[in-house]
């Protein structure tokens, strides 16, 4: 059985900027801190950190289906683990100046 491609950054920033309105992207591959874990095989552990209009009225949930939903494919062969964080640009500008 081979191992699947593990998705590249370039490929996941690419889907994510052609489905949502990206105002800001942020990626991170903590694959290596997963090495020879059983799902490491599958493809890479990544966490992303996304600001979009997109969000605006939608919840946590919504908002990480929106993101899976542009990462469907690679999902499937490439991606093992995702850590999203999505926000809208008024919450984004919240925590940038401190006010919770």
């Amino acid at each position: 059985m081979s191992t699947p491609p593990r998705a590249q950054a370039s490929d996941i920033e690419a889907r994510l900027r052609a489905a949502l309105n990206l105002l800001e992207f942020e990626l991170q591959d903590d694959s290596a801190a997963h090495a020879g874990h059983a799902g490491a095989r599958e493809g890479g552990h990544f966490r992303v950190r996304l600001v979009s209009t997109a969000f605006e009225g939608k919840s946590r949930v919504a908002r990480h289906r929106l993101v899976y939903d542009a990462l469907a494919e690679l999902m499937q062969r490439g991606i093992h683990a995702l850590v999203i964080d999505a926000k809208t640009p008024t919450e984004a500008q919240s925590l940038r100046s401190g006010a919770h």
